[in-house]
């Protein structure tokens, strides 16, 4: 099952979750990265693990499959996942049994600042993701779920590997990624600023310079992953030099349901004034704030603006107006401390389907030399790619959908690659 010498190879991206599991099926090869050719075989999402759980499995060119299964664990899962991708039925081109899926790439999201890059999964690094776990509890634990699953269906003789969300950041500079708290806490404890979305935000700096031809580091452009969970990050040649998101991923932009920047002494008036607990008052700030707490009505940004426009609902256009203030003020503060940016590009669920929010961000953001141009923003479809800034615009507007499956498994393909170097 294993590629020791890797050709062409057909690799498993698994993003697990608290009881879900996204998968891709990618076929790659150096050829296929050097031209840009990679193909996605196969995609799906298994929800409500550990019950009555909803199975969506779609081979490409085919269309998606829905099913109820009971699958008790992570273990199950995956083994549904695998029985349907090798069924003659599924049509997924080049896989026909286990011996075709030749890696699994996990998406790991805290690696703290032992893992500053992917790499190949062994038990050094599964202890390594395990030390991290405190940093991130409501994460990496599933992750964790996600490879000892894949490492009792697949066995020993197929290679694995971990892609950090917290790596594309570890470029950051002390001065972004410190707190203002006493430095023995850093040392001591390693409260500092993360990050995380690394890799959606890897993603869109590569697609920006391949689409314009750039060397990486001409790359000097501040992207936006808005969606659920939001973060604008600083990209200056072609690397992280800050983020929004921070120890956690609370920190930041409003989101969906997390409050983003909030004076700490707000915890400890809330324990006064309503008698929270420090438990009660996080789970607040992460679970029932943002566009759902400002609103009173949903965490989806799509119905908001519907409410908005519909009803004329004026705590939906609060919820709107300041969530898009808070994405205009981060990316004032990085082009500052940029001294320029290129662009700006929009992506996540938000950024790549809601046209009147990109528009009101980039009202007020002229002062940076941006004109957005209105029909090339409104007419751009859902999970299109382009440019929607005017051509005299100094800095430019882009709208690039992420890929984080496909940086995933292309970083599975290099590690096998590299390791298979270091033996001949």
């Amino acid at each position: 099952m294993g590629a020791e010498n890797p050709r062409t190879m057909n690799i498993l991206v698994l993003n697990s979750g608290s009881s879900s599991v996204k998968f891709q099926v990618i076929e790659t090869d150096r050829e296929r990265i050097a031209g840009d050719r990679d193909r996605c075989l196969a995609k799906g999402l298994i929800e409500r693990i550990g019950s009555l759980s909803l199975a969506t499995f779609q081979a490409a060119g085919r269309p998606a499959v829905k099913k109820d299964a009971p699958l008790r664990d992570y273990h199950a899962a995956l083994d549904c996942i695998v029985r349907w991708a090798i069924a003659p039925e599924s049509g997924i081109d080049g896989v026909r049994s286990l011996a075709d899926v030749h890696a699994i790439g996990h998406r790991v999201v805290h690696g703290g600042e032992k893992f500053r890059a992917s790499v190949l999964i062994d038990d050094a690094v599964v202890a390594g993701i395990e030390e991290c776990v405190e940093l991130a509890p409501l994460h990496n634990p599933a992750n964790l779920k996600g490879i000892r699953a894949a490492q009792e269906v697949f066995g020993p003789g197929v290679p694995q590997a971990a892609v950090f969300d917290t790596a594309f950041h570890a470029t950051m500079p002390e001065t972004a990624y410190l707190y203002g708290l006493p430095y023995h806490l850093y040392r001591r404890h390693k409260i500092r600023r993360y990050g995380f979305h690394g890799t959606s935000h890897r993603y869109l700096a590569y697609r920006y310079r391949t689409t314009l031809k750039l060397p990486k580091e001409k790359v000097n452009i501040i992207t936006l992953h808005l969606g659920n969970g939001c973060s604008a990050c600083a990209v200056k040649g072609g690397v992280s030099i800050n983020t929004s998101m921070g120890f956690t991923p609370l920190e930041g932009m409003i989101m969906g349901t997390r409050a983003g920047d909030v004076d700490v002494s707000v915890a400890e008036y809330l324990s006064h004034k309503e008698g929270m607990s420090i438990g009660e008052t996080v789970t607040m700030l992460n679970k029932q704030s943002g566009l759902l707490g400002l609103s009173g009505l949903t965490s989806d940004m799509r119905e908001l603006l519907e409410e908005e426009r519909e009803n004329g609902d004026r705590r939906a256009r609060l919820a709107v107006d300041m969530f898009c203030a808070t994405v205009r003020r981060r990316v004032g503060a990085y082009y500052a401390e940029m001294n320029g940016a290129d662009a700006l590009v929009f992506s996540g669920g938000i950024g790549e389907n809601a046209p009147a929010v990109r528009r009101q961000i980039c009202r007020g953001l002229e002062c940076l030399g941006l004109a957005l141009d209105e029909k090339r923003n409104a007419g751009l479809k859902s999970g299109q790619a382009g440019e929607i800034s005017k051509p005299a615009s100094r800095m430019k507007v882009f709208v690039i959908p992420t890929n984080e499956e496909l940086l995933i498994a292309r970083d599975t393909f290099r590690a096998i690659a590299a390791r298979s170097r270091g033996k001949a």
